[in-house]
């Protein structure tokens, strides 16, 4: 078996290095801060889902950037987009809400080898179904014919696919996670499968070593594995809006992407999580875990595991945040609680402690 962390470095993903890179672009990026002062400053430091551009003393635009990564490459192997829109849409308003704002819209970058109608019109179908559950609008945005940047697994149909998330908050309710407390509960939301993380991994051990292809029908998966592994991502406005408007108690909020759990983290509190309870991952889960041989520290950094959004509240609203979490269908539960001192995720089900963005035997 493979050491901690290596597997997915192997696999061509390799987030220490990352983050020491990103720290390097940081410096300058950070430098810019200093360009505006009232309107347009930055009011958080990098490091957080999304940032915050003052409009005044009250009220300020949030903004949040991503893509979809290699999942692109399941569609191209499927040649099927309509589902990725859904994605590119998710993983950025998703990443807004984490400091309480309200999404309002999304700019879309699509960088293609061939513009094919088809092609744009089926990822313009799924942006569309993503906008309706969040409750946004698509202004804008830009489609490049870039063939010699873009490498695919399916010739002249290789794409790629960015959006830019627009919302508003006010200044004096932005989250942070610095009122995060010992004694707060954490409410998982469930995932819908693998989101849009980690694809790099799974492809390497299901197609790779494994032998399967989009069309192989796994036992316990219900459907071919293509499907599988192109369910969208689920998208959490609805739910964390409601929470926020009514007024309860949430101190902090985390999507569950790319180092898992350990995202908790990334809340402003020094404090520790205390997970006593997990779902049980979603089939898809333990199919990779089987054929790729991995151990639960690499799969717990890499993947959701059927987690993926969680909210720390006082736990007097514990109920109220559950019963609003699960108002459109969802599934969700108590994981756990926050602990006072070193700043951890202790996940109590599978003996996991979690520092900085590693999980390692407890």
């Amino acid at each position: 078996m493979a050491t901690e962390s290596s597997i997915y470095t192997n696999s061509g993903v390799d987030t220490d290095r990352e983050e020491r890179g990103m720290a390097k672009l940081g410096e300058w990026v950070t430098r810019s801060f200093a360009l505006r002062q009232g309107l347009g400053r930055p009011v958080l430091p990098l490091g957080h889902y999304a940032n915050v551009i003052a409009l005044d003393e009250k009220r300020g635009i949030a903004v949040s950037s991503d893509g979809v990564g290699t999942k692109l490459f399941i569609a191209e192997m499927m040649d099927r987009y309509d589902t990725v829109g859904i994605d590119c849409v998710a993983m950025n308003v998703n990443d807004l809400i984490c400091i309480g704002a309200e999404p309002l819209a999304l700019l879309d970058y699509i960088a293609v080898q061939v513009p094919h109608e088809r092609l744009l019109a089926e990822l313009g179908k799924g942006l569309y179904r993503a906008c309706e559950l969040a409750n946004i609008t698509i202004p804008g945005g830009e489609v490049a014919q870039v063939r010699e940047m873009i490498r695919g697994v399916r010739e002249d149909w290789s794409f790629d696919l960015v959006g830019t998330a627009v919302g508003v908050v006010d200044l004096d309710r932005i989250i942070t996670g610095e009122s995060v407390r010992a004694g707060d509960s954490v409410i998982g939301i469930a995932s819908t499968g693998v989101h849009s993380n980690g694809y790099t991994l799974a492809r390497k051990v299901l197609f790779e070593k494994a032998g399967f292809d989009v069309t192989s029908r796994p036992a316990g998966l219900g459907g071919t594995l293509g499907d599988t592994l192109l369910e969208p991502t689920a998208i959490y406005v609805k739910e964390v809006m409601a929470m926020l408007k009514a007024g309860l108690p949430v101190h902090g909020l985390v999507h569950i992407t790319s180092d898992g759990l350990t995202n908790l983290m990334r809340l402003e509190a020094e404090v520790g999580y205390d997970l006593d309870f997990l779902p049980e991952p979603q089939p898809i889960f333990g199919l990779i875990q089987d054929k790729g041989a991995l151990p639960d520290t690499e799969m717990f950094e890499v993947f959701n595991m059927g987690v993926g959004f969680c909210v720390v509240c006082d736990r007097a609203a514990e109920k109220d945040v559950l019963a609003t979490a699960r108002s459109d269908g969802k599934q969700a539960w108590v994981l756990g609680r926050v602990v006072s001192g070193e700043k951890r995720v202790d996940l109590r089900a599978r003996k996991l402690v979690g520092r900085g963005n590693h999980f390692q035997p407890a």
